[in-house]
């Protein structure tokens, strides 16, 4: 297959997102809609990508060199149309001379593999179309007999004939790069809003006997956004995708429709997912895993064997051990669990390591922060923390210690030792039936004095 050169279209600015954030930032699925497109895109193993976006859009252009450091980009500074924004790509695209492919950045859904398909097609130029359940609204797609297509009739101009065509246009082109700044100048604007519009290009190389071919692909994989119902579409539907893969995959998920994942969610096989359970970006879960319910996993990683939840939250940074157990309302954040380790309740561990084997109490806190820098907590291996323990960051637990309940650690502990901080207890026999007495006499005296 020739080269290919990829144009992201991403100058638009939502204003129907009712929102600060240009449109193609926002996310579904831990991802970004422009981050969703560029990885389809970098999947083809592109010549050349070029990302044309609006003026005053430096957000955008970090955004596409997170993902696609190589990137080339265009300003387009007025907006007038589809066509207009190719136009501005073509510095970027200088000395190319094989197919280029022009995608939307508010339409995440599209696959790799339908866009290597509309690459391969055996034409000039192609188009990607989709049989719209509702065509309403679309341009129509009109075939010849070979099934080329000869025009893309919009809506306002089609006849009623052509309106019962449910084969629509999603935008979404490759050309060969001759043909395309050949026939791009060509494009006028006499339109009801005076756009120039990519479309034109099916008619303009028809005119000179080019053929146009079709590439199908299901309505949902083209679906753009424009608003937060619609982002809100995109979203159930990268849900019902990637449910479905990591099932297929290995994975058990005992309620899916209540089960979240990020676009980069990895999961090993024979996880067992409870109902409930959020995977931000950054989540890694090896085999054998069992994940309980309403637990939040997000740039963590969590080895073969371990058990998380429920409500259990593992912040970025959080490593989890092998057969470790994260127990519930349990947060772990920038420390690594190794293991066997076990934090079954109740307990905040932060910026720590804890060794092999080692159990944390009910209610144990890593006091990480002093009010400017983090410090680290260092527990060795098969220690012991009893329930409601402050361990005072900097600080180090050596192996086998056993800390008493209750316990504030402000010093290193070396192995083997016991380390406690509790007051002595002190036991007054029958002082509490003496304090009833007392306090029941009061009582009695007040509401004599009342009446």
């Amino acid at each position: 297959m020739a080269e290919i050169a990829i144009i992201v279209l991403a100058a638009g600015k939502g204003t129907r997102m009712k929102s600060a954030l240009p449109k193609v930032l926002h996310r579904a699925a831990g991802r970004s809609l422009l981050a969703h497109v560029l990885h389809a895109a970098k999947a083809l193993n592109p010549a050349r990508l070029c990302v044309v976006m609006g003026p005053d859009m430096a957000a955008v252009e970090a955004e596409a060199k997170a993902v696609a450091p190589d990137a080339r980009f265009a300003v387009q500074a007025e907006r007038l149309g589809t066509a207009h924004a190719v136009s501005m790509a073509k510095e970027a695209l200088q000395g190319f001379s094989g197919k280029v492919l022009v995608l939307y950045a508010d339409a995440p859904l599209v696959r790799p593999e339908t866009l290597s398909a509309l690459a391969a097609a055996p034409a000039a130029m192609a188009v990607l179309g989709f049989e719209a359940a509702n065509p309403h609204g679309y341009g129509r797609l009109l075939l010849d007999g070979s099934g080329h297509i000869i025009a893309i009739r919009e809506e306002l101009d089609a006849t009623p004939q052509e309106r019962k065509v449910a084969l629509c246009n999603s935008g979404v082109i490759s050309i060969s790069s001759a043909l395309l700044w050949q026939l791009l100048p060509k494009i006028g604007n006499a339109n009801a809003k005076g756009e120039y519009y990519l479309t034109d290009l099916v008619g303009l190389a028809t005119a000179q006997g080019e053929k146009v071919a079709l590439v199908r692909c299901p309505e949902n994989e083209v679906a753009g956004v424009n608003d937060r119902v619609q982002l809100a579409t995109i979203e159930a539907e990268f849900q019902s995708r990637y449910r479905r893969a990591h099932m297929l995959a290995g994975a058990t998920l005992t309620d899916p429709g209540s089960v979240f994942f990020s676009a980069d969610t990895v999961i090993g096989q024979d996880v067992v997912i409870g109902p409930n359970v959020v995977f931000g970006p950054g989540a890694g879960v090896g085999n054998g895993v069992e994940i309980h319910a309403f637990s939040h996993i997000e740039g963590a990683k969590v080895a073969d064997g371990a058990r998380i939840g429920p409500y259990a939250r593992l912040r970025p940074g959080a490593d989890i051990g092998k057969d470790a157990h994260i127990g519930n309302f349990v947060e772990i954040k920038n420390a690594a669990i190794a293991s066997g380790a076990k934090a079954n309740h109740l307990s905040y561990i932060g910026d720590a390591k804890v060794g092999a084997g080692s159990n944390i109490g009910a209610g144990t806190i890593t006091c990480n922060y002093d009010g400017y820098e983090k410090h680290l907590t260092d527990i060795g291996a098969n220690v012991f923390v009893g329930s409601n323990t402050a361990l005072v960051a900097p600080v180090k637990v050596g192996d086998g210690v056993n800390i008493a309940a209750g316990s504030v650690i402000t010093k290193d502990i070396p192995a083997d030792a016991l380390a406690l901080t509790r007051p002595p207890l002190e036991v007054r026999e029958g002082w509490a039936a003496k304090y009833r007495e007392m306090k029941k006499a009061r009582k009695a005296a007040k509401a004599r004095a009342k009446e």
